[in-house]
């Protein structure tokens, strides 16, 4: 018979400080001056742990929406609305923490992002279903979204810093991104280039995997350099 196993965590570690958040994207400046202007007006019987799951209810019906849109287009429309949500959730659950001095470092960080994990799955596997994107490059998205965020995740831990964004790309911008091409699909799935006939969406996931591996791949490399600094020349 096994012996019963502690379920509790440790104590949070003596001077616990979460890592400083590097947002570059092109809408980081406005939208941290509407969330703070939201949050502040919010009702206080809304509180963040409320939103966060506002946001992974959303993207999870966003890739219910993609799946449905492969029998009625209009459900593209549902997908936007269902990300406009997450955005509003995700985006504002950090910021109601800041403004009513409610802030869980380690819980937030890790409710947020095992519930992006999962939601990723949920949006991607979507618009997988969807027909307007072939498998291969829905799952070569997947991936290279994953190891992005690991690599963010890692950083945040050994370097101290966690990348919101990488340059003038974010959250946000990728949201509006999705959400213009669902817009444009719901008219024409299809592109025509050099007289062949592609999807759309498969030119754009293309296109958003190899920036995210190169993302990635610029990012291990630096911040492998300087930990290999930091560490071997003390």
């Amino acid at each position: 018979m096994l012996a019963p196993t502690d379920a509790r965590l440790p104590e949070a570690p003596a001077g616990f400080v979460s890592a400083p958040r590097i947002h570059t994207a092109l809408t980081a400046g406005i939208e941290k001056r509407l969330l703070t202007w939201m949050a502040q007006r919010i009702a206080p019987a809304i509180n963040p742990d409320h939103l966060t799951a506002l946001a992974f209810v959303a993207q999870l019906f966003a890739g219910l929406a993609y799946a449905w849109s492969r029998h009625d287009a209009r459900a593209l429309w549902l997908v936007n609305s269902c990300l406009f949500l997450n955005w509003l959730g995700d985006s504002l659950d950090g910021t109601l923490a800041r403004v009513r001095n409610q802030q869980r470092p380690r819980y937030g960080f890790y409710v947020d992002h095992i519930a992006d994990t999962f939601g990723a799955l949920a949006l991607i596997a979507g618009l997988g279903c969807s027909g307007y994107l072939h498998w291969p490059v829905a799952a070569g998205m997947l991936l290279a979204f994953y190891v992005l965020s690991i690599e963010s995740y890692l950083a945040a831990y050994t370097v101290g810093r966690f990348h919101l964004s990488h340059g003038p790309f974010g959250p946000t911008e990728i949201r509006i991104l999705l959400a213009l091409g669902n817009a444009i699909v719901f008219r024409n799935p299809y592109a025509d280039i050099a007289g062949r006939h592609f999807l759309l969406f498969d030119l754009g996931g293309i296109a958003a995997l190899a920036g995210m591996a190169v993302m990635a791949l610029a990012a291990a490399v630096r911040h492998t350099a300087a930990l290999y600094g930091e560490e071997t020349h003390r």
